[in-house]
């Protein structure tokens, strides 16, 4: 059995710090190593480490602030197992995880892999609703998990792993933040490293506790996209267009009543029954009415703001080229 050496990045979370090490601490799986590194917190969690001593092997890290993608490569530089493997703060691990890469890794032979993610029913009703819509065939989560093709499928940092030797060839995270982890995984496809998904080895992630909060984030995910755009060939999809595209239709329906009221009630009725089959698969699939309504919103949020994160740095690289 491979021993894992577990990297979390933290920035003033000591309360979700202590819920992923309490799913950790209830692992059956023998060989693990867990490295938190405090990213100049101001909120410490030492204490909370502190408390898991004698059920993990674990170490606590403060270092100054720069950035989540530095920090996980500096616990990296000191770990010691065969596999290297990174979590948000805001994950817990279900029992079996392991297990699950490790088989995964026997039958694959990855160089580096990722896994989903999902809310929990301990979650909140707005953090189960945005788990749904990041992962949601029906806005562009499917890109993120078992929708995607192997050959295309991207690791994300919340929930990955690669071996010491991928580590050293790639460098690690080359950038703070902002879709540093897309970096990372496309250098690895581009240096012919073995990359893919174990559907089996999904975490449960709580993400942000608002929708201001989710909004920011998906504004920076669209930005990421586009400055990855900039490094990488290819790195631009039309699938990443959707949400740009959508938010210039919501734009377009918005103002349609100055051109023709029959075209706005025909933008009214396609969004209405857009926002419809998601809530409803969303109650199903949530089984709860309440997730299935805050989905709508959550939808909405997630598309509008990566739409004009997206927007805004591709507008922003087409102003570069043109001053050129």
């Amino acid at each position: 059995m491979r021993k894992f050496s577990i990297v979390v990045p933290v920035y003033n979370r000591p309360q979700e710090v202590e819920e992923l090490l309490e799913s950790l601490a209830q692992q059956d799986y023998p060989h693990l190593e867990v490295r938190i590194v405090e990213d100049g917190s101001v909120d410490r969690c030492e204490e909370v480490v502190a408390r898991y001593a004698n059920q993990l092997e674990v170490h606590y890290t403060y270092k100054e602030n720069t950035g989540q993608g530095f920090s996980r490569n500096f616990g990296w530089e000191e770990s010691t197992g065969d596999y290297l493997i990174t979590f948000d703060s805001d994950v817990i691990v279900p029992q079996g995880y392991f297990e699950a890469v490790n088989a995964g890794l026997d039958t694959h032979g990855y160089d580096a892999f990722g896994g989903p993610d999902t809310g929990h029913a301990s979650f909140t009703r707005l953090q189960r609703a945005m788990g749904y819509t990041m992962n949601s065939p029906f806005t562009t989560g499917g890109i993120r998990g078992g929708k995607v093709p192997q050959k295309d499928f991207q690791p994300r940092g919340f929930n990955m792993g690669l071996s010491p030797e991928a580590f050293q060839k790639t460098g690690g995270f080359h950038y703070r933040d902002l879709a540093e982890d897309i970096d990372l995984a496309l250098r690895m496809k581009a240096l012919g490293l073995k990359v893919g998904l174990i559907p089996e080895a999904g975490v449960f992630h709580k993400r942000r506790t608002s929708l201001k909060k989710f909004f920011w984030q998906v504004f920076n995910f669209g930005r990421g996209r586009v400055l990855n755009a900039l490094r990488h060939k290819g790195a631009i999809k039309l699938v990443h267009w959707f949400p740009t595209f959508f938010l210039l239709a919501c734009i377009g329906w918005a103002l349609s009543p100055l051109v023709s009221l029959p075209l706005f009630y025909l933008g009214s009725a396609l969004l209405t029954l857009y926002l419809l089959v998601i809530g409803m698969h969303a109650t199903v699939k949530e089984k709860n009415l309440a997730v299935g309504g805050l989905s709508v919103f959550s939808a909405l949020i997630q598309l509008l703001g990566y739409g004009s994160g997206f927007l805004k740095e591709y507008l922003r690289k087409v102003r570069g080229r043109s001053s050129q």
